[in-house]
């Protein structure tokens, strides 16, 4: 057993406000992985529903919940190449995120590019790729196509927003508030909805405007009703039911329509599919280092705070991503250092490419989306 570490550890399946820091043995890489010691962790819904039993599959317990990680690798297993002691990595586990320290297959681990944070790094894991597999591989997405993305304020909803725009498609955001639909405008939205009104379906017609694919990470009626939204050969994408209901597709709207009620779960793309989980990452990475995605953070909260971090989702206060800061960590040795520092690890890329947020202070992204830009060009496969 090893060195006991600080970690969020869940004994048994229960509310998410039972949560509190505890104390777990450090894990040891075995063949093929590597050890790494989290700086930040991204917080998504799914991990909700672990800690309270309500995913579709359910974790042994206990476990340390945490599946969207950043930091510096500390040690490497048998038989792991092209990875490093002290490399500031990214990786997405199954769990074990939300502690000091979390085993990870070298296969899922990303080494981050310079000038980018570890908040960012450990925010575009999950909502980014899914974003980019959804769009790219399983819609097939061309250029001046029109996506309408439902809980577009949220984690999922912002990066299914910036991906969209790289790819050139037109984004039609849907939220439930004023504040979350100028969010979404100031995300890079082309235009929004407000999907309270009953009639939000016929205020799409009215205005013009025909849905090629929804981005649906929110289920329940609303999901229902997007689907019957959509154009001749027209695709919905299933991400996730953040409203907890799973809704029954109607299969005469998909014959009426010629429309596909289409899959995403990212979680099983780099086993099944480890040559597309490559080039998503590459292409992340890519516009990361280029200064043409620019993750929104919600809020960064400490390890302590990680139920509020939680609360921030579950009641959809949360615009952008949520992340908990788990260490402040030194860029180059992966030790503590001061709060902070400025340097390859601590600052956000502006759009030309140089640190000039606050201080060069990743917090300053906290609930800042993106500017808006022209329509980008489409970025060819």
């Amino acid at each position: 057993m090893g060195e006991p570490m600080r970690a969020v550890v869940v004994p048994a399946y229960g509310p998410v406000e039972s949560l509190a820091v505890g104390v777990a043995p450090r894990p040891t890489p075995g063949p093929g992985e590597v050890l790494v010691q989290i700086a930040s962790v991204g917080l998504g819904f799914v991990d909700g529903l672990k800690v309270q039993g309500s995913y579709q599959t359910k974790d042994p317990l206990p476990f340390v919940p945490g599946s969207e990680i950043a930091g510096v690798i500390a040690q490497v297993g048998d038989g792991v190449a092209g990875l490093a002691p002290g490399d500031r990595v990214s990786a997405q586990i199954d769990r074990g995120g939300l502690a000091e320290y979390a085993v990870a297959p070298a296969s899922v681990v990303d080494r981050l590019p310079d000038g980018i944070s570890f908040e960012v790094g450990a925010a575009v894991r999950v909502n980014y790729l899914t974003a980019l597999f959804a769009l790219r591989h399983r819609a097939q997405a061309q250029a001046g196509e029109t996506m309408l993305v439902l809980g577009a304020a949220g984690g999922t909803g912002t990066a299914a927003i910036a991906v969209a725009g790289l790819l050139g498609l037109r984004v039609i955001a849907a939220a439930s508030t004023d504040q979350k639909r100028q969010f979404a405008l100031d995300a890079g939205a082309d235009e929004v909805i407000d999907t309270t009104d009953p009639g939000w379906r016929a205020a799409l017609k009215d205005r013009g405007i025909a849905v090629d694919i929804v981005f649906d990470p929110v289920g329940g009626d609303l999901g229902a009703e997007a689907f019957r939204a959509l154009e001749w050969r027209g695709r919905l994408l299933v991400i996730g039911f953040a409203s907890g209901e799973i809704p029954s597709a109607r299969y005469n709207i998909a014959l009426l329509k010629g429309a596909a009620l289409v899959g995403v779960d990212i979680a099983q793309v780099a086993a099944r599919e480890p040559e597309t989980w490559a080039a998503i990452n590459q292409q992340l990475a890519q516009w990361l280092a280029a200064g043409r995605l620019q993750p929104a953070l919600d809020d960064v909260v400490d390890l302590d705070d990680v139920v509020e971090g939680f609360a921030r989702m579950a009641e959809r206060r949360a615009t952008g991503k949520v992340v908990v800061r788990v260490a402040d960590l030194d860029v180059d040795q992966g030790s503590p250092t001061q709060e902070g520092k400025s340097g390859a690890g601590g600052e956000i890329l502006s759009e030309r490419g140089n640190p000039e947020r606050e201080g060069n202070n990743p917090r300053s992204l906290r609930r800042s989306p993106p500017a808006r830009h022209d329509p980008p060009r489409r970025d060819t496969p």
